[in-house]
């Protein structure tokens, strides 16, 4: 039939994922005395942080955060352990993993915590 594409022409439909994590990657403590009368809360955190599959351990995503530290990345239903990456391995900070399930449909939000090394003098 003139005018119509082939089946190798035919365009595939576009398949989104709607499901996966967001959230932000926070870093404390940022001062070395936390006083009642001078709160000092935990700041975003700029990181990287690799999506692994339970069980198997596989490598599914990095996730590479925005200035503020936020981030979203969609994935597939199932269960994944967020690995932080620890920028100056062996020394702080260091980051703390987390599991998280991921349900159809929705985006799960997830908070990643740094540690800064920082010890308060309380």
């Amino acid at each position: 039939m003139a005018g119509s594409p082939s089946p190798a022409e035919t365009p595939s439909p576009v398949l989104e994922i709607s499901s996966g994590i967001f959230g932000e990657v926070t870093i404390g403590p940022t001062c070395p005395v936390l006083r009642e009368d001078s709160p000092c809360p935990d700041r975003p955190f700029q990181a990287e942080i690799v999506v692994e599959a339970v069980g198997t351990g596989e490598a599914i995503a990095t996730i590479r955060t925005d200035g503020e530290g936020r981030f979203r990345v969609p994935l597939p239903p199932g269960d994944y352990y967020l690995r932080p990456v620890d920028p100056n391995p062996g020394l702080p900070p260091f980051g703390k993993g987390l599991s998280v399930t991921v349900v159809p449909g929705t985006f799960t939000h997830v908070s990643v915590k740094y540690d800064s090394g920082i010890r308060s003098g309380q």
